[in-house]
């Protein structure tokens, strides 16, 4: 994973503050707000006890309209974009939407171009944008993000994947970071976002806050994910969903598939792809994974026989398939991790 090269330990970086600012729009997501200026604060706060003292984040808040409200009704003080130095980092909190039908209303808004210029402007100017949750759509409706890799909230990746095709989107990570951009999954994935930018400046200070913060390492949201949720972004898709639940322990076949999807095998595999950003036998193997955790976490059969329920022959193939998918192994999940 590349760093943010805003974050380097020598001399200068210790006597020279970070300009971060927060853009926040009408309707910010109220968690996400909190997490990013919280997480930030901590940091703040916990930076005079190591032994040697990153320099101090200047958060600023900044908006495109002079008055904002959260989505729970709570006035936002900020200053407009026209007024602040350019900075070093912006970040982007999610909007208080959280289904497709709202957020893409959302979009619609006046002052969503408005902050799209700004963005630009900001980017343009050498600074490192990021953004968590559906603020990724705010990112990528800048046009700043195609061609580059990023994730959003999972439940959120079939609108994403099919309003900005030019992203490659992988909405199992719960991070994605490169020079240019950071962008981080859904809700609390904001702490995992402030935490990125700060490990930027100092990883000691990153790791100290995440203690206090009990905040575990956590690259992935694929445990997360509910695969039927995501099946119903498409009727075709849902088609296909339905006839994998039924065929889990029997194996996959692509042509009966797209039989009981009522298409082609070349069809079914483009809006599998166009929708989940997945082949078919990959949606097939997360159907696979979803219930595989789901007896090991509610029932007590051994390894080998869950594997043979999901359709594998031996447990150590499952054992294997779920530290790839999730990070996690067997007694991990079984008592909950």
């Amino acid at each position: 994973m590349t760093d943010i090269p805003i974050g380097n330990n020598d001399n200068i970086d210790i006597i020279v503050a970070m300009k971060l600012h927060l853009l926040i729009c009408d309707g910010v997501f109220d968690l996400g707000l909190a997490a990013l200026t919280d997480t930030v604060g901590l940091a703040n706060a916990m930076a005079g006890s190591l032994p040697q003292a990153p320099a101090h984040i200047e958060l600023t808040l900044v908006g495109v309209r002079r008055r904002i409200r959260t989505a729970q009704g709570l006035t936002v003080p900020v200053v407009t974009a026209h007024g602040v130095p350019e900075p070093d980092v912006v970040l982007v909190p999610a909007f208080g939407d959280k289904m497709p039908d709202t957020l893409s209303a959302r979009l619609t808004r006046p002052d969503v171009p408005d902050a799209v210029a700004a963005l630009q402007q900001w980017s343009t100017a050498g600074a490192h944008l990021g953004a968590a949750c559906s603020g990724s759509f705010l990112l990528a409706e800048s046009g700043l993000l195609d061609g580059h890799r990023a994730t959003t909230s999972w439940w959120l990746g079939p609108m994403f994947r099919q309003r900005y095709p030019n992203v490659t989107l992988d909405e199992s990570r719960m991070i994605v970071n490169s020079t240019r951009f950071t962008t981080a999954g859904a809700a609390l994935a904001h702490v995992d976002l402030a935490l990125r930018i700060i490990r930027g400046r100092s990883p000691a200070l990153a790791a100290l806050v995440a203690r206090y913060l009990l905040v575990e390492a956590r690259s992935s949201q694929a445990e997360f994910v509910i695969p039927d949720h995501l099946a119903h972004a498409d009727p075709m898709v849902e088609r296909f969903e339905c006839w994998a639940r039924r065929r889990l322990a029997q194996g996959f076949s692509l042509a009966e598939a797209a039989s009981a999807a009522g298409t082609s095998q070349r069809t079914l595999a483009r809006r599998l792809q166009s929708v989940l950003g997945k082949t078919p036998l990959s949606y097939f193997q997360d159907l696979r994974v979803e219930h595989a955790v789901h007896l090991l976490r509610t029932g007590n059969a051994s390894v080998d026989q869950v594997a043979a329920q999901v359709g594998y022959s031996d447990g150590v193939t499952l054992r294997a398939l779920l530290r790839r998918k999730l990070g996690r192994g067997v007694r991990e999940l079984r008592r909950g991790g």
